[in-house]
Formats: structure tokens, sequence, C-alpha cells
């Protein structure tokens, strides 16, 4: 099970992962917070759409979701307390990391009260019974105020659906045995813009220099990761799940270049331990989420 905050950020951080497992027999359910309807609109022709016009954007964007888990296969995706449940809290940008807007509108996903949200996840968690549970690390990678809330929600959902005396209307306690953040590494980050400057782009991560030290942005520690999920024969299909995003994702993306210039940017994907039981073999990265299970 893999809990994510907006349409797209699946296909973004996991799409390899979720193409990889479907095609092996794995069940896999996507959890989607919000709809993502204060997302940017970069198609032209479908702006009116936006939160600030027709307010329309969030209907459109289970229509790219769909594509999208066609792309990569998978049927099992439902959102969070149902569609329009919970809205998308909007953000901004300070520097390379998302930020709370200063102005909220009511009834976002970022201010809805935790337990209330932990407690439309539980009874999926105990009607799906994840082996695995994947969801961000408590900064959402980036600060966006949606990843952070979906990180607390998945963690607290976690919790409190195996606990037997909790909520028992909410279904059969079920304990997850893995809880894993994703990551981004901050050894293939740096290889990956290294590449995209001596291809000649010098806009994508502009202003990151790979070479100096200290950590990079959205980046973590080799270190600190426990896993890799490695599928290069599945790149077509997140690259597909990607395209199926083009109110958010630019068709002349970087996303989508990448590929041309770093070989098999993105046929690998990496996470986190955080809680449950750890891989067999802790001196190296394990290759299968399930391993030891």
């Amino acid at each position: 099970m893999l809990v994510h905050a907006h349409p797209d950020d699946e296909s973004i951080g996991t799409g390899i992962t979720m193409a990889k497992y479907v095609a092996e027999g794995a069940g896999v359910t996507l959890v989607t917070c919000t709809l993502g309807e204060e997302g940017e609109v970069l198609v032209p022709d479908l702006v009116h759409l936006g939160a600030e016009e027709e307010d329309r954007l969030g209907p459109h964007r289970i229509t790219e979701l769909h594509n999208a888990m066609a792309a990569l296969g998978v049927t099992d995706y439902v959102r969070l307390g149902g569609d329009y449940r919970f809205r998308d809290s909007g953000m901004k940008w300070e520097g390379h990391l998302a930020v709370p807007r200063d102005a909220l509108r009511d009834g976002i996903f970022w201010t809805t009260d935790l337990l209330t949200s932990a407690n439309e996840l539980v009874p999926l968690i105990r009607d799906r019974k994840p082996q695995v549970l994947v969801t961000y690390d408590e900064v959402g990678a980036y600060g966006h105020p949606d990843h952070i809330q979906a990180h607390r929600v998945a963690m607290y959902a976690y919790l409190l659906a195996g606990v037997p005396t909790y909520r028992p209307d909410l279904g059969e306690p079920w304990t997850v045995r893995r809880v894993l953040w994703t990551a981004n590494s901050e050894t293939r980050m740096r290889e990956g813009i290294r590449a995209l400057r001596a291809a000649g782009d010098t806009t994508t991560w502009e202003g990151v220099d790979p070479d100096v030290a200290g950590s990079l942005p959205m980046t973590v520690p080799d270190e600190s990761i426990v896993a890799e999920v490695r599928g290069p024969e599945y790149v077509d299909r997140k690259i597909a799940a990607l395209r199926a995003y083009p109110t958010q994702i630019a068709q002349d993306s970087w996303f989508f270049t990448a590929t041309e210039t770093i070989e098999d940017f993105w046929a690998a994907e990496h996470f986190r331990l955080a809680a449950g039981e750890p891989f067999p073999d802790s001196d190296k990265w394990a290759d299968d989420l399930f391993v030891g299970l």
C-alpha cells in the first residue's frame, strides 16, 4: 500500500515500484489523499480549470490519475475518504523547498484533524492487509504541507490499525509488517545533476552545484537508504504514467529529457525503513521490499 498526497506524486516517486510489483503479481493499493485542486495548470487550454477560476481541476486530475494507473497496470487505487473529502492545501516555494501558503482555504488536508484523517486510512489498511506500507518522510521529501500531512496520517493510521481495541467498527486489526519512506539518493542526485550540466542543461536545479560539499535539497545520505527497487524494463511505463499528467508535468520537462541524457535515470527508486521488520542483510541495499517477510 502506498499513501501519496496528490495525483502524479505516485508516478514520480514510486512508478517503477508500482509497475514492478503489479507485473510480479503482488497486490498494489494506491491511496491518494487529495485531488490536487491547487496545482498549477500547465496546459494553456485548461487554465480555466484552475482553483482561481472555475476550480474544476480536481475532476480533471482524476481522469489523469485513471490514465496513469492504466499505464502502470494498477487497478486498486482510491482517494482517502472518497473523492473531494480532503482538499489540496497548496504551497509556495522558498528556495528549493515548499512551505504552506500565507492564506489557507478552509477544509484543506494540511489543517484537518489528524485523527479524522487517520480514521479514513485505518479501514483501508485493515481491509487490504498490506505487508508493506510506503509513504513520505517527516518533511514530505521537499516540504509540501500535503506530503507532510500524508506522512503523519500514514504513520498514525499504521499504529491505530494494529490496536485490537481501537475502533472495531473499522475492521479487524491488522499490523503492517514493514513501513518505508520514499527517499532520493544524494549520490544519485549528484550524478544526475552533473550529467544534466554536461548535456548543457543549466536551468534544472538552477543554483545547485553537485560538486559542492554538503547535503543537496530533497535528498538523503545514501547510508540512510535500506532498499532500492530497480526496474529498467518498467521505465517506459513510468514515463507513460508521467505523460498522463499534462496539466502538472510539461511535455518538454526534464522529467522526460533526463531519460535521454542519463542512462537509467528513472530505473531505480529508493526507500528508508521507518518501522516494522528490518531487512535481513543490513550491509547492502535490499532489492525487494518484501524480502524477509
